[in-house]
């Protein structure tokens, strides 16, 4: 049966700089590194350990706790923010249009603060 092996932390690229967040953000995407072309998985650690924080949806936003799930509709705008202890999240994704090979982050984005 054929494979594909990757360690998340030490084979792939960290991407975060690319975001314009914390200088710490770290954001490894697995999708063309597991060979997948109907899914996607990513890691992201937004800082300050694991913990909780707050997810934007378009323009609701929801609190998080260790361990939720949330499923995001495709189209749906979507932004982290880290608690006061971190927040570390895995992203698994079944894109339903050809992938995108830039993201743009955006700061200051809360409106809430």
């Amino acid at each position: 049966m054929p494979f594909t092996l990757r360690n998340i932390k030490g084979d792939l690229d960290d991407i975060g700089s690319r975001f314009d967040g914390a200088a710490d953000l770290e954001f490894r995407a697995a999708t063309a590194a597991r060979a997948r072309e109907q899914s996607g998985l990513s890691y992201q650690r937004i800082p300050p350990v694991r913990g909780s924080g707050r997810m934007k949806l378009d323009d609701e936003i929801v609190e998080l706790e260790e361990w939720d799930a949330v499923r995001v509709p495709p189209g749906t705008w979507r932004g982290y923010e880290a608690g006061p202890e971190g927040l570390e999240i895995l992203v698994f994704a079944a894109p339903s249009e050809p992938q995108r090979d830039d993201v743009d982050g955006q700061r200051d984005w809360w409106t809430d603060s």
